[in-house]
């Protein structure tokens, strides 16, 4: 076996023919890229503006479940409407016993802190005790560090009453108890 025959072998270059049909191909997409851009101009001088033709472009309709996830992505909106679907999902997530008395109020997304309203001071009581499992379910649901922190609240107190009789400076019913 000599020098020669044990070389691995080129392919070979293109000529002639090959090297023509090579140049006329790049000389016909240059063309088709100035023909464009010549197009576009013309129509923007005419104050038509760009049109949409038979082929696909981004001005074409899309669908709807698309067009809400682009403008999800695009707003930075993904957790806070992960979050939401963790609301509509609620009883599911943490068990009917405690949706009936636990509801979410509502998200922080700077803070990272999911604020829960309870109905009791028991109830409240209970679930800042399940809080620390309910955080972990949540990220392994909606993704690490999603929810750092819940914040449980507990039974709002009764509306303030303002009434002809109400004394000037008075704070309500909790003044008076000193």
């Amino acid at each position: 076996m000599t020098a020669d025959e044990s070389a691995p072998k080129k392919a070979p270059e293109p000529s002639g023919v090959d090297l023509a049909r090579v140049a006329l191909r790049a000389a016909r997409e240059q063309a088709r890229a100035r023909g464009d851009a010549a197009q576009q101009k013309k129509q923007a001088r005419r104050g038509g503006g760009l049109r949409s033709g038979a082929r696909a472009d981004g001005r074409d309709p899309m669908a709807l479940g698309a067009a809400i996830n682009r403008l999800l992505t695009e707003r930075g909106w993904e957790a806070p409407a992960a979050v939401g679907g963790v609301m509509g999902r609620w009883p599911q997530i943490v068990g009917e016993d405690v949706a009936k008395h636990c509801v979410p109020e509502r998200y922080d997304e700077d803070e990272r802190v999911l604020i829960v309203r309870c109905d009791s001071t028991a109830w409240a009581t209970n679930l800042r005790l399940l809080a620390p499992t309910l955080v972990a379910r949540l990220n392994e649901d909606l993704g690490h560090g999603t929810v750092r922190l819940i914040k449980v609240l507990g039974p709002g107190g009764p509306p303030r009453r303002y009434g002809p009789l109400r004394a000037p400076g008075s704070t309500g019913p909790g003044d008076t108890y000193g």
